[in-house]
């Protein structure tokens, strides 16, 4: 490109620098912009899978290729306030029936069965069960079942398939934690 006008080699070197630099930030943009976003988790609405200021990547391009799964966790936009990001896991999907019974949740009469989240609901939320999903959307719950703001309230209720920003894949950060997500 330019380094064959060039005669000076310190100066080649200079610009074939900049070029290769340039590349990687285009490179690096692309990338985060359409395949893979971080994110913070804030609170404790996903312990004990994800703790309060974990960082977590988001695989955006999981989507593109396939569609959500019960049991991905994913992030999407808080419709009460857009710039902020919730993070649940998905429980039921389309056609499902959720219910809230004796401190359980029921998906088509059968109970929600987890290795996290042991304790009885008691935390009911403000929407009436039982709830059958809607076509393409998903019924989302924090992992912390009775300190989680999700589907279970009308302010969050059931979440549209292609509002969904990534499929939470890997904690990047506490260092003591890097590693997949369970997901």
């Amino acid at each position: 490109m330019f380094e064959n006008r060039i005669s000076n080699p310190i100066l080649r070197g200079a610009v074939d620098w900049l070029v290769s630099i340039g590349i990687a930030v285009v490179l690096f943009f692309v990338v985060r912009g359409f395949i893979f976003r971080t994110a913070h988790v804030d609170g404790n609405s996903m312990n004990p899978t994800l703790a309060h200021g974990d960082m977590v990547i988001l695989n955006r391009f999981a989507y593109v290729i396939g569609n959500p799964q019960v049991g991905d966790i994913v992030a999407f936009p808080y419709s009460e306030n857009p710039s902020e990001y919730y993070i649940k896991r998905i429980v039921a999907q389309a056609g499902d029936i959720v219910d809230l019974r004796d401190g359980m949740f029921l998906v088509n009469g059968e109970p929600l069965e987890d290795d996290f989240s042991y304790e009885l609901v008691i935390s009911i939320g403000d929407v009436f069960f039982p709830i059958e999903v809607e076509d393409g959307r998903f019924f989302v719950l924090g992992d912390n079942r009775n300190g989680s703001r999700d589907s279970r309230f009308s302010g969050v209720g059931t979440i549209c398939g292609d509002k969904m920003i990534g499929r939470a894949s890997v904690r990047i950060w506490p260092p003591n934690r890097i590693g997949a997500v369970d997901g």
